[in-house]
């Protein structure tokens, strides 16, 4: 890897912030950096750099990943090239069998990423149970069971020492629905100030998402483009494509982009943060430059408004425990939590 380039990049001026309920404030943009199955850790690594010499500071990382070792050594030399600490915002999570020990998670993590303290924790899923790296869609674990509250308030009071301990500043949560949060919210010492959540055009979560502003937790946007290059486990034949669809390739047209720039403006006009994932530098770039230049108008946001198909891309099969219905069992739909 070669210095931090001139590429031209915007401002940092010109990306919006977002201020957490505890005050400590994020970019409105983030990088994702889940290689999909398809990436090496080598060529996630490579599009963090490209991605913080295009502008980006928010790096959104979990060690079920497999890459932050890797990524560890790119942040070393992202704050050797000028960029300190204190402009990036970096989380991880802890990964499902890990529920029981998130300490020594997140101190791996730390020794990972070659870092003092995240700037935010994340419960990566609110079960603890566990599949295989690289498995296939029909894969189930024999440990697994319905979602447990009082074993998820164990987990999180360890994530609560974690900001007692100066490890972490924030802690927040990922794949969550309503009815876990309302018992999260009433059970905690320490809030959540994130919710890490699917949302792409064809699947907005319109009330998980107000749900969470009311509550003072910013919603952070996975799969903003709706993920094309997710693996084939998270594949079904009933998956739609948001940058095919004729609004989002119509508003594409009379900006003269692709439709994926359309979804990441349409996201951050919209309030939640993305988190873009590449590889190719110059998608890199054009992520986080659109969102400071040409926005949307309320017409065009309002025409996305109306494109919602409740299509969830990541199901989470792989997470059914014996007895279990469907993939519809983990999302809670009918504002239950089903055990």
């Amino acid at each position: 890897m070669s210095k931090l380039s001139n590429t031209a990049a915007p401002s940092q001026d010109a990306i919006p912030y977002k201020t957490l309920a505890n005050g400590y404030t994020i970019p409105g943009i983030g990088m994702g950096t889940f290689g999909s199955d398809r990436f090496t850790a080598e060529q996630v690594a490579q599009g963090v750099f490209h991605a913080a010499e295009a502008g980006f500071r928010f790096f959104d990382c979990a060690s079920v990943y497999g890459n932050e070792s890797m990524i560890g050594d790119v942040f070393a030399k992202i704050m050797q090239s000028g960029i300190s600490r204190s402009e990036l915002f970096i989380d991880s999570k802890v990964w499902n069998d890990r529920h029981d020990d998130v300490i020594a998670s997140c101190k791996q993590s730390l020794e990972d990423l070659k870092l003092d303290y995240l700037d935010l924790y994340l419960v990566h899923w609110p079960f603890s149970n566990y599949h295989a790296p690289g498995c296939t869609v029909d894969s189930r674990s024999p440990d697994a069971t319905p979602y447990s509250h009082e074993r998820f308030m164990n987990t999180w009071a360890q994530m609560e020492q974690l900001v007692e301990m100066g490890l972490v500043r924030s802690i927040g949560t990922s794949n969550m629905t309503i009815p876990k949060m309302e018992l999260l919210l009433r059970d905690c010492r320490i809030r959540p100030v994130v919710n890490e959540m699917e949302c792409h055009p064809h699947f907005q979560q319109q009330a998980l998402y107000d749900y969470l502003l009311a509550n003072e937790i910013q919603p952070v946007g996975f799969c903003p483009i709706g993920s094309p290059t997710r693996p084939e486990r998270d594949r079904t034949a009933d998956d739609t494509c948001d940058i095919e669809d004729p609004v989002m390739v119509e508003i594409a047209r009379r900006h003269n982009v692709h439709p994926a720039i359309i979804c990441i403006k349409w996201a951050v006009q919209r309030g939640h943060i993305p988190i873009p994932f590449s590889v190719v530098k110059e998608q890199i770039y054009g992520n986080i430059t659109c969102i400071t230049e040409d926005p949307l108008t309320d017409e065009e946001m309002a025409a996305i408004a109306g494109i919602d198909r409740n299509n969830r891309l990541i199901k989470g099969q792989v997470f059914l425990w014996e007895g279990a219905k469907s993939w519809e069992d983990l999302w809670d739909l009918d504002g239950t939590i089903t055990q």
